[in-house]
């Protein structure tokens, strides 16, 4: 979901010229009209006054337009999620550090006689397989690219198979395991990434055909840490064109429960794949509502981090001040597994905190956790009822919240003023007219809108956000995790703006045979709480052991 409200830019259609050589010039009714865009009334003296300025102001910007940027240049100035008032945000580590993998409790488990059965197995269960050598990495490796291969001409949520790439590392970690080496719950795993982590010498085309043969040279730092954890990555997957929706240059990327629908985006092939048993878990990216949006969808387990938890070297930047990268699971202890080992500080993101994460397993039982609630936010007092009651019968205390009242729709244009930056070359260019959807609500046209945002109004929505971020630290300090519709807007808008965690998990199956959605989002750097809590209710609902039909 993204919202956009908009800016423009004054820019000359002549031939360019250098700027000492030639003179710039507007007219007092031009200059006007731009100020009505930003809500100005100018009087005749006024304008008089501001005309040179103004066409000073043009050839200062064609100066600018000149230095070519990539997308990865980010900006000097920074966003930190601890704000003034976020007091005891950074956890506690506890004595001894956290669970060494080899202290780590595997499940019994036994190889079934048909590993199709293992399509929608969980990590510590996959994990316990491989570590007793009853399941091969290379085999469950073959067993996720057949199965992409046989559902993606319906799902549409594969880009690139990393076929080549995947065998050669399960070949690997198998020769590990041979020698008595095991690096821990993720070896052999399969994953998908979104494709829009760079991974050196495989394309990765943002959803886009405008860069459907960029081939990165090095990976992501979560690549790299996720190849250091022995996962094995097998297919760059969907996601909608720049990080917008489930539409990208292939096609519409599918909801496995209802295949006439799409998958929500922009991680749309994450959720799918994920969903429909291909990859074990997949990393996707948020900047509002990229995560939490498709696995509400697919009825996924998913965690958006804190801003700045997980490094974002390496993946598309579209807000700098916004995007998160976080793990898309068929369970929250997958979730917790994947995270600890993408989590933490990158000398690469200037972004990441060093801040200790010690798991869900250190943080406490769930009996007396103090949980806020927004009352009259869901479908129907049926589900809110029914939600609560679940929790209560966990020992969980409830008490409504009241949400601070901000707008929070205004305050988007944060999104797209930093979004039009990142892609600012496609627009002056007209490299935007080579993008899929061209209407109203697409990126094309926002970018071109967002250039009318005057940087006073940009400068502005930042320092309502400061405040809004102070309010929702007060309004989270006396409970240890609010729960909410996952679709609920203005946590959703709220919390992207504020960089607390979230994490969404599927209830029970509606009507229409596809599941709901129920979110816990926690204090900033709370994530271990968050997912003990989150975990222990869908431990004891079971919600998401039910699977698509493929």
């Amino acid at each position: 979901m993204l919202h956009a409200l908009f800016l423009c830019h004054l820019s000359l259609s002549q031939t360019p010229a250098p700027v000492a050589e030639r003179e710039l010039s507007l007219s007092a009714e031009q200059v006007r009209a731009a100020g009505a865009v930003a809500g100005l009334e100018l009087e005749d003296d006024e304008l008089e006054l501001m005309l040179s300025g103004v066409c000073k102001n043009l050839a200062a910007y064609e100066k600018l337009d000149g230095v070519a940027l990539e997308n990865s240049d980010g900006l000097a100035l920074g966003f930190s999620a601890l704000g003034p008032e976020s007091t005891g945000a950074r956890e506690a580590r506890p004595p001894g550090g956290a669970p060494k993998h080899a202290e780590r409790a595997l499940p019994n488990a036994k190889r079934p006689a048909n590993l199709d059965e293992l399509a929608f197995a969980e990590i510590g269960t996959l994990a316990a397989l491989v570590r007793s050598r009853q399941v091969t990495c290379s085999e469950l490796v073959e067993l996720s690219l057949a199965r992409l291969k046989r559902l993606d001409p319906e799902l549409l949520c594969v880009v690139t198979l990393c076929e080549e790439r995947a065998r050669a590392q399960a070949a690997e970690r198998d020769l590990e395991l041979e020698r008595g080496t095991w690096r821990g719950p993720l070896h052999g795993i399969p994953w998908g990434a979104k494709d829009l982590l760079a991974t050196a010498g495989i394309r990765t085309t943002w959803g886009s055909r405008i860069f459907e043969h960029q081939v990165p040279a090095e990976d992501a730092t979560v690549v790299k840490k996720l190849d250091q954890a022995g996962a094995i990555l097998v297919a760059k997957l969907s996601l909608g064109e720049l990080a917008w929706g489930d539409v990208w240059y292939g096609g519409t990327t599918k909801n496995p429960w209802k295949r006439e629908q799409g998958s929500s985006g922009s991680s749309a092939g994450p959720a799918s794949a994920t969903a429909a048993g291909c990859v074990a878990f997949a990393i996707g990216s948020e900047t509002c509502g990229s995560i939490l949006s498709p696995s509400a969808r697919c009825g996924n387990s998913s965690l958006r981090p804190s801003f700045g938890r997980v490094s974002r070297h390496g993946a598309m930047a579209l807000a700098w001040s916004m995007d998160k990268l976080g793990p898309l699971c068929r369970s929250l202890a997958d979730a917790a597994i994947v995270f600890e080992e993408i989590q933490g500080l990158d000398p690469l993101d200037p972004s990441t905190l060093d801040a200790p994460y010690a798991g869900p397993g250190t943080s406490g039982g769930v009996s007396g956790a103090k949980l806020g609630y927004l009352k009259g936010a869901w479908a129907s007092p049926e589900e809110e009822r029914r939600r609560l009651d679940e929790l209560r019968a966990l020992g969980c205390e409830l008490t409504p919240v009241e949400f601070p009242d901000y707008p929070l729709d205004a305050l988007m244009i944060v999104l797209s003023a930093e979004a039009a930056t990142a892609f600012d070359e496609l627009t002056r260019s007209g490299e935007d007219e080579r993008m899929v959807r061209q209407v109203e609500h697409a990126w094309p046209n926002v970018f071109r809108q967002a250039r009318l945002i005057p940087a006073v109004e940009y400068l502005r929505a930042n320092r309502i956000r400061l405040r809004l971020m102070a309010d929702v630290a007060k309004m989270m300090a006396p409970i240890d995790a609010l729960v909410h519709p996952t679709t609920d807007e203005s946590t959703l808008l709220a919390f992207n703006l504020t960089g607390h965690p979230t994490v969404c998990a599927p209830t029970e199956l509606g009507q229409d045979g596809t599941p709901g959605s129920v979110s816990f989002s926690g204090p900033l750097l709370g994530e271990a709480r968050l997912l003990a809590i989150a975990g222990a209710w869908q431990r004891a609902t079971g919600y998401h052991l039910v699977h698509p039909k493929l």
